[in-house]
């Protein structure tokens, strides 16, 4: 069977596809292995530069052709590795006699080939080049989530004033503003943005087991340490990480991997607020020309984009602890905690890609009816205005006899099923306190939205900055 995306096992490569092309060249196997050339070759680079007897420095041209071998390399080049590896069965040491290949024509190259991956263990390099793919990714993630925590933020502005009826334990409360309830996921949004942003994406280069064992018995005069972490700081832009066995431990992957199992959380209840909003009638979702939301109901419009993104976050957090658990290696090294990042991280990554596309696509298509909630508001005959009421009459009697006397007669209300008001306006204690125009206002919920439209204002006052940068 020839693959394609109809032929892929996943829907990532399928029917999602579309939503996450760019983590396809910075998470696929074909990048895996362009990281590895990258590693390699500034490895031979920075050697030839480090002064070593039998290794002269390699000319620009040569140090251009070696860098050009990982701009240039293709999906045709990756299958040229995997074509070695029949042979080999070892996938780093493919990296290896496929670069050194590409230079057996250039005399000055084919010499300096004799170094690459000099000192190195294949975790040198597969953990590099993991972090290369990591700090990739986590740009084009962090462009993912700017562009929804914009839109988040564009809508709540959009309805800073427009009321709704919040909900507590699955219950009426209080009135709160559309734009409030987003502004909140706005901030949350930017929140973990920056956490995600400031997470110290760690590697190393020290051998075998940590120690420049190889290194400083071929050549015990050089700084060694200083030469890895100049090669990995400067070379490759990374954060050199001081103590490790084989292995980088994986510490930061798992900070990492946290930080957006938070981010895919924000989005599992924004995306659940949504569909509840639809399923009042609050909101609902644009539909295409011919689109057809059920195969036997005409009527409905189901929210699957909303089911869509809550499904792929389920799966990211069943990924991520896996990604957590590589901290855990069986001594210096075992393979399992390689596997669970290789699997792992592309997956979650892509996943979570795709969620926040979608969500973006959500927001981006909602019809909002002010009228609905406005109607809403209404519903229970002044009984989600009972906290108002109360504080207002706090201020005469103090709060908690206030709470008692609103208490009973929102039970009365309850059990009588009659507007509050009715009971309120044979209350005493209101009566005597109250004008029946002034519980009229207080009665209203539309006026009883407190500082949500000021919380709006604040999102940008507070958050624009770093939002904006």
């Amino acid at each position: 069977m020839d693959l394609s995306s109809l032929t892929d096992l996943s829907p990532l490569d399928g029917r999602y596809a579309r939503q996450t092309d760019a983590l396809r060249e910075i998470f696929s196997e074909y990048a895996f292995m362009k990281a590895r050339v990258q590693v390699e070759t500034e490895w031979l680079i920075a050697l030839s530069e480090f002064g070593l007897p039998e290794l002269s420095e390699i000319s620009e041209h040569g140090k251009a052709f070696l860098r050009g071998l990982v701009t240039n390399f293709t999906v045709e080049s990756c299958q040229q590795i995997k074509d070695i590896e029949k042979t080999t069965n070892h996938d780093v040491k493919a990296v290896e006699y496929w670069i050194k290949a590409q230079v057996a024509h250039d005399a000055e190259l084919a010499k300096a080939s004799e170094f690459v991956h000099f000192s190195c263990t294949s975790e040198d390099i597969n953990n590099t080049s993991h972090a290369l793919m990591l700090t990739e990714g986590r740009k084009e993630l962090l462009d993912f989530l700017k562009k929804l925590h914009d839109t988040v933020a564009g809508f709540a502005h959009e309805w800073a004033e427009v009321p709704m009826l919040a909900r507590t334990h699955g219950q009426h409360a209080s009135p709160t503003t559309v734009g409030k309830e987003f502004a909140v996921f706005a901030v949350r949004l930017q929140r973990v943005m920056d956490a995600i942003a400031n997470v110290q994406i760690l590697a190393k280069m020290n051998g075998a087991v940590g120690n420049f064992n190889a290194h400083i018995i071929a050549y015990p005069e050089k700084d060694w340490e200083a030469f890895s972490r100049n090669v990995i700081e400067n070379r490759l832009h990374l954060s050199f990480d001081t103590h490790t066995i084989q292995i980088q431990p994986h510490d930061y992957m798992a900070e990492l991997f946290q930080e957006i199992t938070r981010a895919n959380t924000i989005l599992i209840d924004m995306d659940r607020d949504i569909w509840g909003y639809i399923s009042l009638g609050y909101f609902h979702q644009k539909l295409k020309a011919g689109e057809v939301g059920s195969s036997t109901m005409p009527h409905k419009r189901n929210p699957a984009v909303c089911e869509n993104v809550l499904a792929l976050c389920r799966n990211v957090r069943s990924i991520a602890p896996s990604i957590v658990e590589s901290m855990v290696s069986e001594a210096e090294r075992d393979w399992g905690c390689f596997l669970s990042e290789w699997e792992g991280i592309p997956r979650a990554c892509h996943l979570l890609g795709c969620a926040l596309a979608k969500s973006k696509y959500i927001l981006e298509n909602l019809i909002v009816y002010p009228e609905h909630m406005e109607k809403n508001l209404f519903l229970q005959k002044g009984l989600m205005m009972s906290e108002c009421v109360m504080m207002h009459l706090a201020t005469k009697l103090g709060r908690m006899t206030s709470h008692s006397i609103v208490y009973k007669a929102c039970m009365e209300a309850y059990q009588k099923e009659i507007p509050l008001k009715d009971v309120l306006m044979r209350t005493p204690e209101v009566e005597a306190a109250f004008t029946e125009d002034e519980l009229d206002h207080m009665l209203n919920p539309l006026t009883y939205i407190g500082l949500a439209p000021e919380f709006v204002d604040r999102v940008e006052a507070e958050f624009g900055e770093k939002a904006n940068s």
